[in-house]
């Protein structure tokens, strides 16, 4: 079995994440081709337009990348 990700990027995709309480991680991009995973994450408390909440810290949606896990078989 293969994972992989959604980049969650939209004001729907994140709705859905937070109904579906789908567990949420936080990247931030170091550069070119390095990232850093600040959080693995949680689901969805709170969102808006500049920020996102997630399991109670709160997160620059300009700054940071958010995604779920996506299972292939």
């Amino acid at each position: 079995m293969n994972h992989t990700y959604k980049v969650l990027k939209s004001d729907i995709e994140l709705f859905a994440a937070a109904l579906s309480q789908a567990r949420v991680y936080v990247v931030q991009s170091l550069g070119e081709d390095l990232i850093t995973v600040v959080d693995y994450g949680g689901s969805i408390e709170k969102f808006s337009p500049d920020i996102i909440k997630i399991s109670g810290v709160y997160y620059m949606r300009n700054q940071f990348e958010f995604r779920v896990d996506k299972k292939l078989c």
